[in-house]
């Protein structure tokens, strides 16, 4: 369904909306940065896959761990507050990773302990963070607000990359991760900056009866879960042997850094194209559109599997980056505001739950049998998963609505929906 272009653009006159993305536009651009300056401080100072692998994995084990407690901060504290402390943890870690790099060749267990750090502050900023951006824009705009929040995570996919490359091969990488520390300012001056009243909030339960509350209004919608477990082995079998083995193989055969930055900036690419898209038609169905549109996802993988020329990855990847915002404006629409967090807590946490093995099996298992072999699993696996959600009468009856929900936490069903979910 396509709409005026006065209207796509109408949720930027909103004051903190527009403060928000600005600063969340600069911290993001660093973590983009970050990601391809953190590979290969860890491979030019003489790590392994298999070291390349823990590194990663230490990361995503604390969004494991604490996820399902964050969400929960995330309802009962102030947001802004929690994506503040968050922000400043994030910072103060990444200045440490930069610090060690730029001191030598870093001992194992400390790197593994500040990224384990980082990975603590991008898992307690997670849950809040998506539990704000409806606090900032009406029912009728959330279509648009999180189109422009994935056009400016697609901007930084494509910017923070390539600018990483050039930097890495001008400087070091410990100069990008320094970058990326000094990114978070002006998104903790911009939490600063909003005037958005928090939410009423009942008198507080225990936070363990908080966390069993998200989880009713979790497992109350099959749509939800059932894209969650697609997400678990996702993460598990295509994208972390993707994020470990992807840039090996740009480091042995299309010549490091820089190619790997060009195989990240083309992804943001195909996303900033799949958000244009979206900005301009709403279709009736999302979340058979948006699963559709995951088995691209396979498509980067795939041509580093067959060693395709770079301009075959670079393809793919685009491929893969053309996934809307379909699935986090559904969420917003059906999940009430005050369980926001939470069960975004329970989404993200099922995502991640096996990433951590699958980013330190990768390099070993590459090792013991080849890296096509392994990248080729995990695009077989996602074909296969997308097609079998397709066939799910639980993904065909979600209808797009243009209001929030009403639901009351232990229903979680459309305020005005021919759908059942």
């Amino acid at each position: 369904m396509a709409y005026p272009i006065s209207a796509r653009f109408a949720v930027l006159r909103l004051r903190d909306f527009r403060i928000f993305v600005a600063g969340h536009a600069t911290s993001t651009l660093g973590t983009q940065m970050a990601g391809v300056a953190l590979v290969f401080a860890v491979l030019d100072s003489g790590g392994s896959p298999a070291t390349l692998s823990y590194v990663l994995a230490a990361r995503i084990v604390p969004m494991v761990l604490v996820l399902p407690l964050a969400g929960v901060l995330g309802d009962r504290l102030p947001r802004r507050f929690v994506m503040l402390s968050a922000d400043c943890l994030r910072a103060a870690a990444q200045a440490a990773i930069a610090v060690l790099f730029f001191a030598g060749t870093p001992d194992l267990w400390l790197l593994l302990t500040l990224a384990a750090l980082s990975g603590l502050g991008e898992a307690t900023f997670r849950p809040s963070f998506d539990g704000l951006v409806p606090q900032l824009v009406p029912a009728d705009r959330r279509h648009e607000a999180n189109t422009f929040v994935g056009l400016i995570q697609s901007i930084a996919t494509v910017a923070g990359p390539a600018l990483a490359a050039v930097l890495v091969v001008a400087t070091s990488p410990a100069t990008v991760l320094l970058i990326d520390a000094i990114t978070y300012v002006p998104s903790i001056l911009a939490l600063l900056w909003l005037r958005v009243p928090d939410p009423p909030r009942a008198g507080h339960t225990s936070m363990l009866r908080e966390m069993r509350e998200g989880w009713r209004v979790f497992a109350a919608l099959p749509w939800l879960w059932t894209i969650t477990l697609q997400f678990t082995l996702f993460n598990l079998l295509l994208w972390a042997p993707y994020l470990v083995l992807g840039p090996i193989s740009a480091n042995r055969f299309y010549g490091g850094a820089a190619a790997w930055g060009a195989i990240s900036a083309v992804y943001g690419a195909g996303a900033i194209l799949g958000g244009v898209v979206m900005l301009a038609w709403k279709p009736t169905r999302p979340l058979l559109v948006a699963t559709a549109a995951t088995i691209l996802w396979a498509s980067p993988s795939a041509a580093l599997a067959a060693q395709a020329p770079l301009a075959l990855v670079c393809a793919g990847a685009l491929l893969a980056g053309i996934v809307g915002t379909l699935w986090m404006t559904t969420i917003h629409q059906r999940v009430p505001t005050e369980a926001m967090s939470r069960v975004n807590s329970y989404v993200v946490f099922g995502s991640f739950s096996v990433g951590p093995i699958g980013l330190a099996l990768a390099g070993p298992a590459a090792t013991a049998t080849s890296i096509p072999t392994i990248l080729l699993i995990g695009v077989a696996w996602q074909i296969i998963s997308a097609s079998l959600l397709l066939a799910l009468p639980a993904i065909h009856r979600v209808r797009r609505t243009e209001s929030a929900t009403e639901a009351a936490p232990g229903e979680a069903r459309p305020a005005h929906s021919g759908a059942t979910a």
